[in-house]
């Protein structure tokens, strides 16, 4: 019976330290969701975004449709870049329970894809309302929910600290990190599935916001002598965006 009873002790021992184990990981994995969420929070108002008035000087004589394509094109090939050299552009310290790489690549792509979604709104006339807080606001709902946003709809960047946008943002993070784990495998594998898969979620991305844009679209003869874009404070350094043609 004593060595009955000490084996179901020893075995009592190793699942509460599973259990612990566990829930350990468990606050970690929490813990890290939330240290991305509040840095792609605080690296959407620090992406530089070309005004409607830049694109058009830039790439004259395209139409919206001509201009939006080559947008997309520079951001794919852009995210594209970064899914084949996670760890390059390593953006901030490890935070708990996640890689460097890992996370590097997630905010990486997220400003890529901030500043397309940005510079898509202008193209289709779209420009939200306010300064460059509640235009950042708007655009991480854009990215959040994947689809064009309301130019209407009042913005702060209260929403963007708590609530339903947070956990929005935490769940597009959760996706994008769940997506981009291959990217890790060891030597030219995982450089080529994290490009294929980048490359495959920045295009879905733009098609459905591209498709919301169009529906609300004005076109440029239409729309009111609009300012130009103010430029971060802040600005991301150079090199966090990648440099091609179309960037």
């Amino acid at each position: 019976m004593s060595e009955q009873f000490a084996v179901a002790r020893s075995a009592k021992r190793r699942l509460s330290a599973v259990k612990a184990g566990v829930r350990r990981s468990a606050l970690l994995a929490r813990a890290a969701l939330g240290y991305l969420t509040d840095r792609v929070i605080e690296i959407a108002p620090r992406v530089p975004v070309r005004d409607l008035a830049t694109l058009r000087r830039q790439f004259p004589d395209l139409t919206p449709e001509e201009l939006a394509d080559k947008l997309v094109a520079g951001a794919v090939k852009g995210t594209s870049t970064v899914g084949a050299s996670v760890g390059a552009a390593a953006m901030l310290p490890t935070p708990p329970a996640m890689p460097t790489e890992l996370a590097a690549e997630v905010t990486g792509v997220a400003a890529i894809e901030l500043k397309l979604i940005a510079e898509l709104h202008e193209v289709y006339g779209l420009r939200p309302p306010g300064g460059l807080k509640e235009r950042s606001t708007a655009y991480l709902t854009s990215w959040a929910e994947e689809r064009g946003i309301d130019v209407v709809k009042p913005w702060t960047l209260n929403t963007a600290l708590s609530g339903p946008l947070k956990r929005e943002l935490r769940q597009q993070i959760t996706k994008r990190l769940m997506r981009n784990l291959p990217s890790l495998t060891p030597f030219m594998v995982g450089a080529v599935v994290g490009a294929m898969m980048n490359r495959r979620d920045t295009r879905r991305l733009a098609e459905r916001v591209r498709a919301d844009l169009r529906r609300h679209q004005v076109a440029w003869d239409d729309l009111p002598q609009l300012p130009p874009l103010e430029r971060p404070v802040n600005v991301l350094p150079p090199g966090t965006l990648p440099e091609h043609p179309e960037a």
